[in-house]
């Protein structure tokens, strides 16, 4: 997959640039998948190569998504990311769709990227996207309950994003020293604090609650979607609390599916770190979904599905 990617420079709208990474199989593809990372991650991730590779060696294009500031991508554009920024994501993905030709395809994310997903998969139609299906892994759906679960949760967690976004957040002011000081950011402690900061500083919103409250899929803010879309959760994720999916109004486009185990985006079926939510994802793109279905009750709406997997 790798040696056969090309780097596409995609057009966000207002002078935006997205770097997404194209492979396409030597063949005519099967499909299109495009894949979108989690916060701090980048089309590079683990969990994007392996699902991605798995699906280009079965016959299908591949475009691995970076947003805005993620995969050394800092440079391309003087705003700075933040979760809000749906427009320009749409933006990249049309001009994706109509450079490649590309008659339908697929969407997959995972965690702040399955957020984006649901959102695209909601909003992008009506813009030109044409979306066959979606599937979410352990997405954001009430970004305060989500922010709160990482407040009392492991704290391994909670350094683990801070010390990438201080990463992220270094390269951005040393690349556009004359827009940014974020000197004072890194003597706050905690996400709350340092997400609050930079929601009312940079990113032009009143208070921290206007900002999660901009792209939360929480209450009715699916109604209305009609591409089919599978959400996936866990019962013991750390991050993302499943009661936040089991609240979603009832869309027939939408199957949630809670287990009572995976964690956040992990999913391990062995000692060799293979992924359950690779392989469940992979058989709904393939179209090879009987012995879920029959699993799971996938298909009867959004009616929750809890799977029990083996501990």
């Amino acid at each position: 997959m790798v040696a056969a990617e090309k780097a596409l420079m995609l057009d966000g709208g207002d002078g935006v640039r997205l770097v997404g990474h194209l492979s396409r199989p030597s063949s005519n593809p099967l499909g299109t998948v495009v894949f979108f990372h989690g916060w701090e991650g980048s089309s590079r991730s683990n969990y994007v190569m392996s699902a991605g590779a798995r699906l280009f060696e079965a016959g299908f294009q591949v475009l691995r998504f970076n947003f805005r500031d993620h995969g050394d991508t800092h440079e391309l554009n003087p705003g700075i990311f933040h979760s809000c920024r749906l427009s320009e994501v749409i933006h990249a993905l049309a001009d994706f769709q109509d450079r490649e030709a590309v008659t339908e395809w697929s969407l997959a994310g995972y965690s702040l990227g399955g957020n984006f997903a649901l959102r695209v998969a909601r909003r992008g139609p009506a813009q030109g996207l044409r979306l066959d299906r979606v599937f979410s892994v352990c997405p954001v759906i009430d970004p305060h309950s989500a922010l709160s679960a990482m407040e009392s949760g492991p704290k391994f967690y909670n350094d683990y994003y801070i010390r990438k976004w201080a990463r992220s957040v270094r390269i951005k002011q040393r690349l556009f020293p004359d827009l940014y000081d974020y000197e004072e950011w890194f003597e706050l402690e905690g996400l709350r604090a340092r997400t609050e900061w930079f929601a009312t500083r940079y990113y032009d919103f009143g208070s921290l609650d206007d900002y999660l409250e901009g792209y939360s899929v929480a209450g009715d803010r699916l109604v209305g979607l009609d591409v089919p879309t599978v959400l996936l959760t866990s019962e013991d994720d750390p991050v993302i609390p499943a009661a936040d999916a089991r609240a979603l109004p009832d869309i027939d486009a939408l199957d949630v599916q809670v287990t009572r185990y995976g964690g956040h985006c992990g999913y391990l079926k062995n000692w060799r770190l293979e992924s359950w939510a690779e392989d469940r994802l992979f058989d709904y793109f393939t179209g090879d979904r009987t012995e879920r279905r029959d699993e799971s009750g996938a298909g009867d709406g959004n009616r929750t599905h809890v799977i029990s997997l083996g501990s």
